[in-house]
């Protein structure tokens, strides 16, 4: 009985409703920062975008004071989580129990180098669904990881009422 007793939640408030220019400040921040991956991909010829990425923005502009927004930990959440995709895809294989290996492992690098970034939790199975070779973890992965930061380093900062980073 108490395990179901849990599962009613903890009768907790709701968060406080975020105001609405910051809303719009995150809002043109997440635009500029797809809209210009977007313009890479197309003046470049180069993979850069991938589907983590767009929750990796939400974080960077709605939550930039949160540590899974921090610089380490989207660049090498990213990186890592998609690293480990690729080993368990070419080294193990495809199969389904390989791509929950792959998932669970990249998490616990995550926790084990203090980079969590929950959007890169899926890049194992974007790997797998993708059948992405090594290349993957160049385009789109890092570079967009690293696009994203930048654009949030320079963007965050115009505000008068963020600081961003908060740490390295």
């Amino acid at each position: 009985m108490l395990f179901l007793s849990k599962l009613k939640g903890q009768s907790k408030p709701l968060p406080a409703r975020t105001a609405l220019n910051q809303i719009a400040f995150a809002w043109l921040g997440g635009l500029v920062a797809i809209g210009l991956i977007g313009f890479l991909v197309t003046y470049t010829s180069q993979p850069l975008v991938m589907g983590s990425l767009g929750a990796s923005c939400v974080l960077l502009f709605g939550y930039p004071d949160s540590p899974f927004s921090q610089p380490r930990n989207v660049i090498l959440g990213h990186f890592l989580s998609t690293l480990v995709g690729l080993l368990f895809l070419h080294l193990v294989g495809p199969q389904w129990w390989s791509m929950a290996l792959a998932l669970a492992t990249a998490l616990a690098v995550m926790q084990l180098t203090r980079t969590v970034h929950p959007p890169a939790g899926s890049n194992p199975l974007i790997v797998f669904l993708a059948g992405a070779d090594w290349s993957f973890l160049i385009t789109p992965s890092t570079a967009g990881s690293i696009i994203l930061v930048i654009w949030a380093l320079l963007y965050n900062n115009l505000s008068k009422e963020r600081r961003y980073p908060s740490y390295w």
